[in-house]
């Protein structure tokens, strides 16, 4: 039984309270779900990223990403001019299953190809390998821990 259509719309989060909601979800799924460090799971590149926020119709926030571009996604990249890097992908549980990840990456690469991008790598907890693969993403290179964490770099042209 899948679960029940749920309205939400996925937007660019510019203001301040979208940024917040998009750290509350990542604080939700990464630190309290996954055990990530907090001390890692919020870093520099969160200043100069563009982020995306999924919100439920009622305004509580779903999901969130954020896409790294230029000299801030070099380091993930491989120094690949015209990659942009995908990065903080996170859906809360209760909505998971309602196509908000899938929304989330197609604004991030809206968001890439709206900044002359060609391609966007991620690097993909190795549990989500399939989801990334029916979005067109091609896994390579060896896999390799983050935040104790088994992931693979990941890549699809625009």
């Amino acid at each position: 039984m899948s679960p029940s259509p749920v309205a939400y719309e996925v937007r660019p989060a510019e203001s301040p309270a979208d940024r917040e909601a998009c750290f509350a979800v990542r604080k939700e799924v990464f630190v309290a779900e996954q055990g990530v460090d907090e001390e890692i799971e919020y870093d520099a590149y969160d200043a100069v990223a563009v982020h995306v926020l999924a919100v439920r119709a009622d305004g509580v926030p779903l999901g969130a990403g954020r896409l790294l571009h230029g000299e801030a996604a070099a380091a993930k990249t491989g120094g690949e001019a015209g990659v942009g890097s995908l990065g903080r992908l996170a859906v809360v549980k209760e909505a998971r299953g309602l196509g908000v990840g899938v929304a989330l990456v197609r604004a991030v690469e809206e968001a890439a190809r709206a900044r002359g991008l060609t391609a966007v790598d991620l690097h993909a907890q190795t549990h989500a390998l399939g989801f990334y693969e029916r979005l067109g993403y091609t896994a390579y290179g060896p896999e390799f821990p983050d935040a104790g964490i088994p992931h693979r770099a990941m890549r699809r042209a625009l």
